[in-house]
């Protein structure tokens, strides 16, 4: 909220709140009345969250407190404006998901007026490519400007920290035998000659050196990022995305991204651009897990030397028996094979236990994972190392 109240009384502040909560009227019990632009804030609120039961018995907006969007474009425009107004960001992302699922205002996201007067976050990108089939040429490239400011400001949270982690982690990778001097790992050189230490020299004496491996322009590691873009995975599509093109631009990785559902399409050719790459999605369909892997498994060349990151809530609308004999088979090969249930900052996900059980069984570890924790994912599965599974988020 955008007034300084620090110096107001505690019990009235107390009040306050519970009014602004309670909605007024006669039941809300507090008898605080509202003045200046905390009468703009709780109508904004009213606009939403006052709602009662129509004749029909379906939800209606502003039925208790008078108030109400309207569903009309220009009603909803304002409302955006006085949110932004009166409340914080975080705050005002909260109320636009819940004004999309509450009000059924997706529709009205198809008119450019009204994507420029969004705040744009990750929940909004998924609504809009949600969207993206319905939308109206005119709108398209408005909405293509506010995905692309959303994967922008991802991009320079994630990136950095990405790079860094997993350039190390294939470096590790490639120790070599004969270090020179400078590239010499002296923490596994001294553990590896122990035996060899003399004691009248208090020295060791370093007959095997081991050394990190130089970076190079050859590709050392294959990895497939293989995302379920069901309409549940639209958060963890919009990371997916982002991070593959943060791999994708690392000229020692080999990187493909296949997105599916109950079809399969492989949109690694479009990674260099993340915002071409959500737009090549279409959220909502069923899932084929099965389909996609054996599409997976059957571009693999290199298995010892790839790690694949299924992406799923693991909801499987094909052959299950299949799908944990092609995992088990790519683990036999070599692969190292990870599930995410999620990729995403949403908190636990829904996800079908059963064959996340059956996948932890086969040594293919599923847990839910926060954009970010997964470069440290990512950097533990290419260096073939235990896998940093958050407490309480596996299966």
């Amino acid at each position: 909220m955008t007034e300084d109240r620090t110096a107001q009384a505690p019990e009235e502040e107390r009040l306050r709140r519970w009014r602004m909560v309670l909605g007024g009227g006669p039941a809300d019990g507090t008898g605080y009345v509202l003045a200046g632009n905390d009468v703009a804030m709780d109508k904004a609120l009213a606009a939403l969250y006052g709602r009662g039961e129509g004749k029909d018995g379906r939800l209606k907006a502003g039925a208790e407190r008078g108030a109400g969007l309207g569903g009309s474009a220009p009603s909803v425009a304002r409302w955006l404006g006085d949110i932004r107004t009166y409340f914080p960001s975080s705050v005002v992302q909260v109320m636009q998901r819940d004004a999309i699922d509450r009000l059924g205002l997706a529709a009205l996201l198809l008119e450019p007026e009204m994507l420029e007067a969004v705040e744009a976050d990750v929940h909004l990108v998924g609504t809009l490519l949600s969207l993206n089939k319905a939308m109206p040429e005119e709108t398209k490239e408005t909405a293509r400007t506010v995905v692309r400011k959303v994967v922008e400001e991802l991009e320079r949270r994630l990136a950095s920290r990405t790079r860094t982690a997993l350039t190390g982690a294939l470096d590790r990778s490639a120790r070599i035998s004969r270090p020179r001097h400078h590239a010499i790992d002296w923490n596994r050189t001294i553990a590896a000659n122990l035996r060899h230490y003399l004691p009248e020299y208090r020295t060791i004496v370093p007959e095997r050196l081991i050394g990190y491996g130089r970076a190079s322009q050859a590709v050392k590691k294959e990895v497939v990022l293989c995302v379920d873009q069901s309409g549940s995975m639209a958060a963890s599509v919009v990371y997916a995305s982002v991070f593959g093109a943060v791999l994708a631009s690392m000229r020692s990785l080999a990187t493909r991204l296949v997105v599916f559902d109950t079809a399969v399409v492989d949109l690694t050719d479009q990674l260099e651009d993340p915002v071409d790459v959500l737009f090549g999605t279409q959220l909502g369909g069923g899932t084929d897990i099965n389909r996609a892997l054996a599409y997976c498994q059957s571009r693999i060349t290199r298995p010892a030397d790839t790690v694949v990151v299924l992406i799923s809530d693991l909801y499987e609308g094909g052959i299950k028996d299949e799908m944990l004999k092609r995992v088990a088979a790519m683990k036999a090969a070599g692969v190292q094979f990870v599930t995410l249930l999620a990729l995403s900052d949403e908190g636990a996900p829904s996800y079908d236990r059963e064959h996340a059980a059956a996948l932890a069984a086969l040594g293919a570890p599923a847990f839910a994972c926060t954009p970010d924790l997964f470069p440290d994912v990512m950097a533990a599965a290419l260096e073939k190392g235990t896998i940093p599974i958050p407490e309480g988020a596996a299966a």
